[in-house]
This record gives C-alpha cells, structure tokens and sequence, in this order.
C-alpha cells in the first residue's frame, strides 16, 4: 500500500475504535489488550532488535533488559506470594514474616517508581550520547535522581502509573502519527493526526448517556484484578477524588467516559502497528520466528481466557519490556518532530528575508 492508503486504513481504524469504545469500553479495553497485546509486543521486540532498538550502540539494550527484570520480578514474586500463601479461615491471606517483609519493603520503598525513571533517563542518555564517559556520568546522576524522586506522590504517577500506560499508547503514538505526517508532507497524513486527537476528545464532548450501557460481569470481575488501579488513580489525579468506589468507576457517566478514553487509545494503539505491517515490515523474519511467535500468542490468549490475572502477570515482563526498549524510538520520535518543525521555521525565515 502506498503511504496515503495506509494514513487513510489509520482513519478508519481511528473511527471503528472509538465508535466500539462508545458501546463497549471496558470489555474493548480488556479484549485488546488480552488478544492485540501479547501480538504486538512479540513482533515488536522483534522488529526492534533487527533495528538496534533505535539507539547509536549495539549493547544499549541490555541495561533496559536488565532494569526491567527489576521492575518485574518483584510484582510478579508478589503475585505468586499472595496466591499460594496459606488462606485462614475468616478468609484471609496469612504470610509468613518473610514474605511480610518483602513485601512492606515494596510498599514502602517503592522502587517502582525510581526504576521506570531510571529506564526512561538512560534511553534519552543513550540517544544523546555517545562518549562512554560522558555516558557513565549521565546514568549514575539519573539513578540518583531516581532514587531521590521515587517517594514523590507526583512522579510515583507519572513514571509508575501514566508512563507504561496511557502515555505510551495515546501520547507516543501520536507522536509517531505526527512524525510520519510531517515527513510525508501529505494531507492524508495531517488528516490523521486529527482524527486521532478529535476521536478522543470526542470521548469529552460526549457524555454517557447513564443508562445504556452496563460492565458485564465477567469484564468487571477480570478489570478489578487487572486495571482498577489505573482508573482509581485517574479519578485520583484529575477528578481529585480520593478512594472512589467501584460503583462510581464501572457504572457512573465519568468512568464509563474515563475507560472510553483508556479502550480508544489501546486498541488504535495496536491496530495502527499492524495496519503499517506494509511499511515498517515488522513481518519480514524467518519462517521458524514467525511460528514461535503465532505459537506463543496463542498461549498467552489462552492464558488471559482462562484467567485474566494469571495471564497479566504471565505476560507482565513481556509487556513491560516491549515499553522500556520502545523509550529510545519516542525520544528518537520527538527529536524528528523537532528537526522538522526547526527546518520549515528556517525555510519560512529564509522566505521572508
């Protein structure tokens, strides 16, 4: 396909995802990210190796492998503590003063929060430099900012809870929108970018109209062990509300305007990287690969039917990877839209003079 019949299959895409995020927020949301997500991360991580993650040196990946294996394995040791700790018989989970310890440490130290900004600081440090030393020196002040920032309540959400999240699916893939549209100069691609920002404020515009839709409950009981907290924290950081209830997540006219917004930005998230498979060729691997991969989404779709919980956590390293190694190419993202918007001011200043 040529770029403006992509920029065009993009639109669409746009429109089918908010239109089905209007009917069906929460159970899209959930859908998507069992079925698109596990797809896109294991083509991803693929399509990014053979491109040298977008960073100057071979070797840069592999400090964002290892920070992310920090970040996961302490929420997926977590997991298996509270699921096969003993059960009393008022119904309560009983741990044992080691696993206690642990984990009141990660409640209390959260090193989460410093570990997320120390992966997202060491991407922009790679990107920008290149001098070993200078690099050295970079990372170490970014992990002492890390540590010093982790307690702070507003880049606990940032970095912990927006970063992985909707800023990674709504704001850097507008980012990508943008970048292609300035590059081709074309109005099929400065159409999508609008499509794609008016498609979610439209989700603002248009109130719920309260009695048309209901979470089914097999979507409520897979969201309370999944992404509840993210729409708590939502309802926390912008609407100023302090434990909201259930009841006013799943059933009143701003949650459902709320997780609206959350299934739109998701699933146009994964459908726009598999409409540009033309483009980016993220396909164009060996044979074998390409089963191991079909073999291993298989699997993860099976493990999200089963168990919507069991299949997160399963999948939680997968997901947080396909995040980390992606930060090089936001940052490389942002700077074209720079180098962009510099050269049509300089060629309007030349044409002025």
């Amino acid at each position: 396909m040529t770029t403006a019949q992509v920029n065009y299959v993009n639109i669409g895409l746009m429109i089918f995802s908010a239109i089905v995020a209007f009917i069906i927020p929460f159970e899209l949301f959930l859908f998507s990210y069992a079925v698109l997500g596990p797809l896109h991360y294991l083509t991803e991580i693929g399509w990014l190796h053979k491109r040298n993650y977008f960073s100057p040196k071979k070797m840069d990946y592999l400090p964002l492998v290892a920070i992310t294996l920090l970040i996961a394995i302490p929420a997926i040791a977590t997991y298996i503590i509270t699921h096969t700790a003993v059960v009393n018989g008022s119904g309560q989970i009983v741990l044992k003063s080691g696993q206690y310890d642990f984990i009141m440490f990660l409640s209390n130290e959260n090193p989460a929060t410093a570990l997320i900004f120390i992966a997202f600081a060491v991407s922009l440090i790679f990107v920008l430099i290149k001098d070993n030393t200078r690099r050295l020196i970079a990372v170490i002040v970014a992990v002492i900012i890390g540590i010093l920032i982790r307690m702070n309540a507003f880049t606990e959400v940032v970095f912990a809870m927006f970063l992985p999240t909707l800023i990674h699916v709504f704001l850097f893939t507008g980012a990508f929108i943008l970048v292609g549209a300035l590059k081709s100069k074309s109005t099929s691609g400065y159409l999508s970018i609008l499509v794609f920002l008016g498609c979610a404020f439209s989700f603002f515009l248009i109130a719920p109209d309260g009695g048309g839709y209901a979470i089914s409950e097999y979507a409520k009981n897979s969201y309370d062990v999944s992404f509840f907290t993210l729409n708590d924290q939502i309802f926390r950081s912008f609407l100023h509300i302090d434990s909201p209830s259930a009841d006013m997540i799943y059933g009143s006219s701003t949650g459902i305007l709320i997780t609206r917004f959350i299934a739109y930005a998701y699933t146009y998230h994964y459908l726009n990287w598999f409409s540009k498979t033309s483009v980016i060729k993220w396909h164009d691997v060996p044979k074998p690969w390409l089963v191991m991969i079909f073999v291993l989404w298989v699997a993860s779709v099976a493990l999200y039917y089963t168990n919507y919980e069991t299949g997160l956590m399963c999948l939680y390293f997968l997901s947080f990877l396909h995040v980390v190694l992606e930060f090089p190419l936001n940052f490389q993202s942002f700077k074209q839209i720079g180098e962009q918007i510099r050269s049509r001011l300089m060629r309007s200043a030349r044409t002025a003079t």
